[in-house]
C-alpha cells in the first residue's frame, strides 16, 4: 500500500523544522455552519492533519471540555452520516490530511465496510477508536485497509514494550502517544515519564510519533524536541472558540 497522507503531511512539516500540528474539533462544533468555516481556517493556518470528532453520547476518554462540546453537537442533531456526507461534498478541498476520532459503537452501527467506503469517499485517511485496543481491531483493519484508511494506534505511559512491538508490526500513518493517564484536557505540565516513553515509542515505530492529551501551549512540547513529530491539540482549541476566539487566532499561538 502507498504511504499514508497522514505520514506524508507530518513529514512535510518536519522537513521544514516544525512539529506538525494536528488540531481536533468535534463534528458540528460550535455550530453546523461554523464547523466548516473553522475547518477551512485550520487548513489555511497550516494544520498537517485535522482530527474530526465523531459524535457519541458516552465519550469515556474525553475530559470535560471535549465531552461538553460533543454533547452539544449531539443535541444539535449532528450524526455520523452528517459528517461523512459533508466531507464527501468537500473532498479535495483540504491540504491537510483528515482523520476521524471516536468510539466503536457508532462505527459498528454504521457497518465497518460501509463506514470504510464512506471514509474513502470523503477523503479521510485515518481513524482513531478510543475504546478499542488495536489487537482486538482486526475486523476493522480488514475493512479499512482496502480503502487506504489507517487505524491509528493509541499508546500510553503504561503500554508495555511487548505491546508496542505488536502494534508497530501493522501500524501506518502515525502512532498517537497519550501524554497522561486519564482523560483528555488541558494541563499546565506533563508527567516526567513522557520523555522516557516517547524515546521508547520512537525506537519501536518507524512512522511519525504524535503527542496528545493535555497540550495547550507550544512551550509544553519544547522539551521533547527530536522525540515527537506532531502535536495533537483539542481541549485548548475548543476552550478558545468557546471564549469567543476562532481556529485562526488559536493556531497563531502555535505557528508564530
Amino acid at each position: 500500500m502507498s504511504v499514508s497522507p497522514l505520514n506524508t503531511k507530518i513529514r512535510e512539516a518536519n522537513a521544514k523544522g516544525k512539529v506538525a500540528l494536528v488540531p481536533y474539533l468535534p463534528a458540528g462544533y460550535p455550530t453546523r455552519e461554523r464547523f466548516w468555516e473553522e475547518l477551512d481556517k485550520l487548513d489555511a493556518a497550516g494544520a498537517s492533519v485535522i482530527e474530526i470528532g465523531m459524535p457519541f453520547s458516552d465519550p469515556v476518554a474525553d475530559g470535560p471540555v471535549v465531552e461538553a462540546a460533543c454533547l452539544k453537537v449531539l443535541e444539535d442533531g449532528i450524526t455520523l452520516q452528517w459528517i461523512l456526507d459533508g466531507l464527501r461534498e468537500r473532498k479535495g478541498r483540504y491540504n491537510a490530511a483528515l482523520l476521524l476520532m471516536g468510539y466503536l459503537n457508532p462505527v459498528l452501527q454504521y457497518g465497518p465496510e460501509r463506514f470504510a467506503r464512506a471514509c474513502a469517499e470523503g477523503g479521510v485517511s485515518g481513524l482513531i477508536i478510543a475504546d478499542m485496543p488495536i489487537d482486538e481491531a482486526g475486523f476493522l483493519t480488514d475493512a479499512l485497509k482496502p480503502h487506504n484508511v489507517e487505524l491509528i494506534p493509541l499508546v500510553g505511559l503504561n503500554t508495555s514494550r511487548e505491546r508496542l512491538e505488536m502494534y508497530a508490526k501493522d501500524a501506518g500513518g502515525f502512532v498517537y502517544m497519550v501524554s497522561v493517564l486519564g482523560t483528555t484536557g488541558q494541563r499546565d505540565s506533563l508527567p516526567a515519564r513522557v520523555k522516557e516513553k516517547l524515546a521508547e515509542v520512537r525506537e519501536v515505530f518507524d512512522i511519525p510519533v504524535a503527542l496528545g492529551f493535555g497540550l495547550k501551549h507550544p512551550d509544553q512540547v519544547a522539551p521533547f524536541a527530536g522525540l515527537m513529530d506532531a502535536a495533537v491539540i483539542g481541549s485548548a482549541l475548543i476552550s478558545h472558540i468557546e471564549a469567543g476566539g476562532d481556529a485562526a487566532s488559536y493556531m497563531d499561538i502555535w505557528t508564530s
